[in-house]
């Protein structure tokens, strides 16, 4: 694992919400603004790019947590902007915070948590039945 981030570094990643991302279920729509699913996912792979650089090659990245505080919604055809925010890097765990907006209107907030193991590692302990 390369230690090459400090805490107060960022990365922002941006998604524009469309049809797919809304809150349904069983494919009926209740409500027209981005999922809950659909934050959490573009909020791991916002954070995610940390991990992306920090990992050496025999190495990968598996979550051990994830918040979200919804704060407003955002609508079809809005975009995102995701700033990840590394808090801080505990041996192999990368916690980091985020905001995500839609211009200045804050949408969510929250935080990561993400391990960086070997490969070999995660293969032993997904296979644990």
């Amino acid at each position: 694992m390369k230690n090459i981030f400090k805490p107060g570094d960022t990365k922002t990643h941006t998604h524009r919400v469309n049809e797919q991302d809304v809150a349904a279920f069983h494919g009926e729509v209740v409500h027209s603004v981005c999922s809950t699913f659909t934050l959490a996912r573009e909020i791991e792979w916002s954070t995610r790019q940390f991990v992306l650089d920090m990992r050496d090659d025999d190495e990968e990245g598996i979550g051990t947590f994830l918040s979200i505080t919804h704060k407003s919604p955002a609508f079809i055809n809005e975009t995102l902007e995701i700033e990840a925010k590394v808090d801080r890097i505990d041996g192999h765990e990368l916690i980091c915070s985020y905001i995500a907006r839609v211009t200045d209107r804050v949408v969510a907030v929250g935080q990561t948590g993400q391990k960086i193991l070997k490969r070999n590692k995660i293969k032993q302990i997904f296979s644990i039945q």
